[in-house]
């Protein structure tokens, strides 16, 4: 059974997975603000995704754009998750899972690693 919780208290999970990070990595992560969503249109069973420029892949040319976007989907992780304790780990691994897009880190490694 799904869990439910308030937006919230979502919204807190991810403020506290954020606040997880280490202090070096957040103070490197530049133009980019985090969502939340309840679900991606047109994947409805997509948990996080990344959309903009990595800082990888900036160079002198980058300038003048809009921030970058971590979107965290709220429905489909409830919808995959059993336990509080559960959501907790999901927001925690989605969050850094989209924070390691913004650093350059392909799905791969993420999964490899245990982050997704």
């Amino acid at each position: 059974m799904a869990v439910s919780m308030s937006d919230d208290e979502f919204e807190n999970l991810v403020g506290d997975a954020l606040d997880s990070i280490p202090e070096e990595l957040a103070e490197a992560m530049s133009n980019v603000v985090i969502l939340i969503e309840p679900r991606h249109p047109e994947d409805p069973h997509l948990l996080g995704l990344y959309h903009g420029v990595a800082l990888t892949h900036r160079d002198t040319t980058y300038a003048g754009y809009l921030p970058d976007t971590i979107t965290i989907y709220r429905e489909p992780i409830l919808a995959m998750c059993q336990t509080h304790a559960q959501v907790v780990h999901e927001v925690a691994v989605t969050v850094v899972h989209e924070i390691g897009h913004h650093f350059g880190i392909d799905d791969a490694w993420l999964h490899a690693h245990g982050w997704g």
